[in-house]
């Protein structure tokens, strides 16, 4: 009964976030605009990963197990 309850609160506490656009704390502001850009960045463009920082899976997945290949660099320890 009590974990339940205690499932339910976190349900309804992570289901109460803030919809409106971020915003920098009142004595802070957002940073410069980046050298050559004619406007600073939005809280949201900041927020955005560059593709080098989160890139897109390259290899497939294998499907099924297959034998690997002789490695010569996995040595034993010395």
């Amino acid at each position: 009964m009590r974990t339940s309850i205690i499932a339910i609160l976190a349900l309804v506490l992570a289901a109460c976030g803030q919809k409106a656009e971020l915003e920098p704390v009142p004595p802070q502001t957002l940073p410069p605009a980046p050298y050559g850009a004619q406007t600073p960045p939005q809280g949201d463009q900041l927020l955005e990963l560059d593709p080098l920082a989160a890139p897109e899976r390259s290899v497939e997945l294998r499907t099924r197990s297959e034998e690997r290949e002789d490695d010569p660099f996995d040595l034993p320890p010395e």
